[in-house]
């Protein structure tokens, strides 16, 4: 055994800050960095530093993705704050309270108008939200496990409060989200604890920001708002599946009248949407959104207009993905009519609606 008085089979020497008595001793105040020198026997010296190793890359990459996963909800929470254009206090009225999504289910009411942007070339077209129908009526029952939506059509003939029997469309144009919401419960019998109102210039960055949507089709062949040629969108596709770009889920998602398919229709329509729905919900959890997350956080509070502050709006996004893919429903309707002062318009006996409304609800 080595005594304390033996040669150590190495020297340390650490150089470091000098503090203030060394200073005031005239002692040279140089700040060097701490560099490890070890001496073995014979005489020779190895300079030592921070070797990188397995654990310290883990700790790092940890670090990083926090670090950008903070920055990402930072961005959401700021976009959700300065959203433009909420929804207006006689539509909050009309909602009732809710509880948090994460343990608790709620139904959220997503509207989607038919105005369309300043610009437009289509004829007869409203570019104000005021006078807007309602093109889109989704019922998304949403927390707690629960992910399931109800696409109600446009030209469902319903009770409007206060205007008679009209289209189910029409109610957005006479009173905004606010009679819209009191309609779809009068006709469901649910109350609506949330509204989305989906903003459609800000719809397709969104979906380019994580990277598009995956979507299964018919053939299709739509123009909108006047077609390319005109200042609008043209969307054709042969049958299959398909990648599609924000611009082109949006003329998806806005196609009744389709060329290559007589049958298309609204009901039609109200399927792709849901799918496109879907196919977000996917996209979420692909590393392209990961990625792209901070762009894709700033722009999801921007496409859509909603009573929801951006806390209970996470709490709506985890709970969609906590509740799977949700299976296309639409509210079918056993015939059609044409009212006098109305047009063309679907029938839903009260027997339909409560047999969807039990599935909404319970699966």
């Amino acid at each position: 055994m080595p005594s304390d008085l033996e040669e150590r089979p190495y020297k340390l020497y650490r150089s470091g800050p000098k503090g203030l008595r060394a200073r005031l001793r005239g002692e040279d105040d140089e700040l060097q960095p701490q560099v490890e020198y070890r001496k073995y026997k014979g005489g020779s010296e190895r300079r030592t530093g921070r070797r990188i190793t397995p654990k310290r890359v883990i700790l790092g990459l940890i670090v990083a993705i926090a670090a950008w996963l903070l920055l990402s909800l930072v961005l959401f929470l700021i976009s959700s704050a300065t959203q433009s254009g909420g929804i207006p206090s006689d539509a909050q009225a009309a909602l009732a309270s809710g509880g948090n999504m994460l343990t608790s289910t709620n139904t959220v009411l997503v509207i989607g108008t038919d105005q369309r942007p300043a610009g437009t070339h289509e004829a007869g077209a409203n570019t104000s939200d005021a006078g807007s129908r309602s093109d889109t009526l989704m019922l998304w029952r949403v927390g707690g496990g629960v992910s399931r939506r109800l696409s109600i059509p446009r030209d469902t003939l319903v009770s409007i409060p206060g205007h008679g029997t009209n289209k189910i469309n029409a109610a957005y144009a006479f009173g905004g989200p606010a009679l819209t919401i009191k309609t779809v419960d009068a006709l469901t019998g649910l109350k609506i604890n949330h509204v989305i109102i989906i903003n459609f210039a800000n719809f397709p960055k969104f979906i380019d920001a994580i990277g598009g949507v995956t979507v299964k089709t018919g053939r299709i062949c739509s123009e909108i708002s006047g077609g390319a040629q005109n200042g609008g969108w043209t969307l054709n596709l042969q049958p299959g599946t398909h990648h599609l770009s924000g611009i082109q889920a949006l003329t998806l998602a806005r196609t009744r009248e389709n060329s290559c398919d007589a049958a298309s229709n609204d009901l039609t329509r109200e399927g792709y949407q849901q799918q496109i729905l879907n196919a977000i919900k996917s996209q979420l959890l692909t590393p392209y959104t990961f990625f792209h997350l901070p762009w894709a956080s700033w722009y999801a509070p921007q496409s859509i207009r909603t009573d929801m502050g951006g806390l209970t709006l996470l709490s709506m996004f985890a709970a969609s993905e906590m509740g799977g893919s949700a299976p296309v429903q639409i509210l079918e309707p056993t015939g059609g009519e044409n009212v006098p002062g109305v047009g063309d318009s679907l029938i839903a006996s009260p027997q339909d609606v409560h047999q969807a409304v039990s599935k909404l609800v319970n699966g």
